[in-house]
């Protein structure tokens, strides 16, 4: 008989686990250990790494219940830490966190084997993202994808030029107040032409109504802070 799937969950909300916990039972039969800190949970994956390994970490990246004591204060931390560590799991986020800027970070920067909202995360959709896990995949929740997609597209559309014209436009009361101010790499200054057409252009890749709503995408989208 083969050994079950060990499968950790993480989260401070014991709402949210036992949610998890009833989707994973619609799942399969699963080896499921949870935990509402992160440094039990990185404990619990060290420990178990040479005798019962996890399979699958769930993790959500905030956690309320942080004291002065604690080493790993979030998911981001703890994925940190099992990345530094090369432990062989893994890792799927199950978050609220929607904001473009972070979800970029995580991915990118962590990589992430799945990344799940809370608000979706039903039987269908985690067991779906077990299987990609399982088969060395990755599987991002729809809402998650479209934004990582959208992200990269603006992402390659913007140059050090659009990325000074969206930070300082919120600065100036008229767009004729950029002129001196917006410079290429070599110091040339750029004429208030050519921040109009860049503006424009910006409003359109943005899918922008005006230079207000631009700013606003801007910052949805994390490009600016």
């Amino acid at each position: 008989m083969a050994n079950k799937l060990r499968i950790l969950i993480a989260d401070d909300h014991q709402l949210v686990i036992q949610g998890i916990l009833c989707s994973l039972k619609e799942v399969g039969d699963f080896d499921v250990v949870t935990t509402n800190n992160c440094d039990t949970a990185f404990q619990l994956i060290k420990t178990s790494e040479k005798t019962t390994p996890f399979q699958i970490l769930f993790t959500d990246l905030s956690f309320d219940n942080t004291t002065e004591d604690t080493k790993l204060d979030g998911g981001e931390e703890l994925i940190k830490a099992i990345r530094n560590n090369e432990i062989d799991i893994k890792i799927g986020v199950i978050t609220g966190h929607t904001e473009t800027n972070r979800v970029y970070n995580v991915i990118s920067n962590l990589n992430p084997n799945a990344y799940l909202l809370k608000s979706k995360c039903d039987a269908k959709e985690i067991g779906f993202a077990i299987q990609k896990m399982l088969a060395s995949d990755f599987y991002y929740t729809h809402e998650i994808h479209q934004k990582i997609m959208r992200r990269n597209i603006v992402q390659i559309q913007m140059d050090d030029v659009a990325i000074q014209v969206l930070k300082e436009l919120p600065n100036h009361a008229k767009i004729g107040n950029l002129e001196g101010v917006i410079k290429k790499n070599d110091g040339t200054v750029i004429k208030l032409r050519s921040i109009e057409t860049k503006l424009a252009n910006l409003r359109i890749n943005l899918n922008a109504n005006n230079n207000t709503d631009l700013i606003l995408k801007a910052k949805e989208l994390g490009i600016i802070d």
